[in-house]
């Protein structure tokens, strides 16, 4: 097999500690599409020894359309893009179900929402079942639903999940699902709950219903890259959307309107977006971080408290190490993607291709994206996280996906303080702190802005 590139990794592999055990997550079964390259694959296969056996882990049925049963009726908490776009990807996912409640802070977002039901899907929400303000996500829940797509903000989910585990409902919550301890906390304690009612749970970390990271995951557990001993994950972008204040906005309206320049809102972009990124390293290692050390600054970003720059290292359970990078500034060298080094090989996402490499550099194994177009109808992760979701519930198949997400979250939270404070952050230290970034004069009117400042890290140069 011709090398792809003349980099070595075995310097990094020199350095790096062996991993240990890795944690099983459940059992499954998913069609196969990859394609394998030669170059010494029938040795490497003889040699091979699988990190886990077969049926230990977790692999979701990615079919293209739920399979028929019980009609399931809806109710969407956050009705802004990422809400707006769940609704149409659980309609697209199942025949016999539906969207009957809308819940959002803003009635204008409500009112787009059902809009946009009513032309595209023929389904017409009345005045009486769309429900306006903080407390939107009770009535939306308590309206007769049987599932909910939480979408809101980030700080709010964990409250929203609570309120609706209570009530019996199967959640969707989309991602990230906490922004600080308080946060992860409910989060925990609620998955136990919902797992003991049998409610089905499933969290908007789409590379877990992604086919070449499942198809990734399977092999590195069939031991295709040996023991994982590292890895590097990227998120740089440009800057996000951000709104500047308007005429007549309240403090909290203009935040909640620009909450993704906000920490208390999204939990900073570590949080809110780079989870992804961390989220696929402890879900392929079974491990969650000890503590991490790390940096950041605010070089760009126009509105909010928040960091456009993180780079964070994380030592994880077993002694090995993660490196974590993400940036949302215009004008620099994007990267999107994972990295994990193994002591057979190495597994990258990088430049748009899934791939296996050994410790000569050469490609062993490809994710062929055209035989998946080819042999799958529904190739869009965001519609197979709710296929897979329907068909749990109408099969009553268990999963819980939000304690599992809470790992990655509470690592991303752990990178985020350590680069805001300049101190080596613990996991365990996280566990017990009470930090919760929910406002305590929380209203639609005036708030205390005075707190909502930019960390800077360390303390101010002593003058000799």
């Amino acid at each position: 097999m011709k090398k792809e590139n003349s980099i070595s990794r075995r310097s990094f592999l020199k350095s790096s500690a062996m991993a240990g055990a890795l944690g099983a997550i459940g059992t499954g079964g998913a069609a196969t599409v990859l394609t394998s390259c030669g170059g010494g694959g029938a040795e490497n296969a003889a040699a091979t020894k699988a990190l886990k056996e077969p049926g230990t882990y977790y692999i979701p049925e990615l079919v293209d359309l739920a399979t028929d049963g019980q009609e399931l009726k809806a109710g969407v908490i956050g009705c802004g893009g990422r809400g707006s776009g769940a609704a149409f990807d659980f309609l697209n996912a199942a025949n016999g179900v539906t969207i009957v409640a809308l819940g959002d802070t803003f009635k204008e977002r409500v009112d787009g929402l059902a809009d946009k039901l009513k032309a595209d899907k023929g389904i017409d929400i009345p005045a009486d079942k769309r429900f306006v303000g903080l407390d939107a996500y009770k009535q939306v829940i308590d309206s007769g639903v049987d599932v909910v797509i939480v979408a809101t903000p980030p700080n709010f989910r964990p409250y929203h999940f609570q309120y609706a585990t209570e009530k019996g409902k199967h959640s969707f919550l989309e991602k990230p699902i906490c922004v600080d301890p308080v946060g992860y906390k409910i989060i925990v304690a609620t998955a136990k709950q919902a797992q003991a009612k049998g409610l089905r749970i499933v969290t908007g970390t789409q590379r877990h219903h992604q086919r070449n990271y499942v198809e990734s995951y399977k092999k590195i557990m069939e031991g295709a890259i040996g023991e994982i001993t590292g890895g590097v994950v990227y998120w740089n972008q440009n800057m996000l959307w951000y709104r500047e204040r308007q005429q007549g906005w309240s403090d909290c309206e203009w935040m909640i309107k620009d909450w993704v320049n906000w920490k208390w809102l999204s939990g900073d972009h570590i949080v809110e977006q780079h989870v992804h990124n961390i989220d696929v390293f402890t879900w392929f290692s079974g491990l969650k971080p000890v503590k991490a050390v790390g940096f950041g600054s605010r070089q760009r970003r126009l509105t909010g408290d928040q960091y456009d720059n993180f780079s964070i290292d994380f030592t994880m359970e077993n002694g090995i190490h993660l490196h974590s990078m993400c940036r949302q500034i215009d004008g620099c060298v994007n990267n999107v993607s994972e990295f994990i080094q193994g002591t057979k090989g190495s597994w990258s996402t990088a430049n748009g291709e899934t791939v296996i490499k050994d410790l000569a550099d050469n490609v062993i194994w490809k994710f062929d994206k055209e035989a998946e177009k080819a042999t799958f109808k529904q190739t869009n992760p965001y519609v197979l996280e709710h296929v897979n979701w329907i068909n749990s519930i109408r099969g009553k198949k268990e999963i819980e996906q939000a304690s599992e997400t809470a790992i990655a979250n509470m690592a991303a939270i752990m990178g985020r303080e350590s680069a805001y404070t300049g101190a080596e952050i613990s996991w365990d230290s996280m566990i017990a702190s009470s930090q919760d970034y929910l406002p305590k004069d929380l209203n639609l009117g005036k708030m205390d802005m005075s707190g909502f400042v930019v960390q800077v890290p360390g303390k101010p140069v002593e003058k000799k």
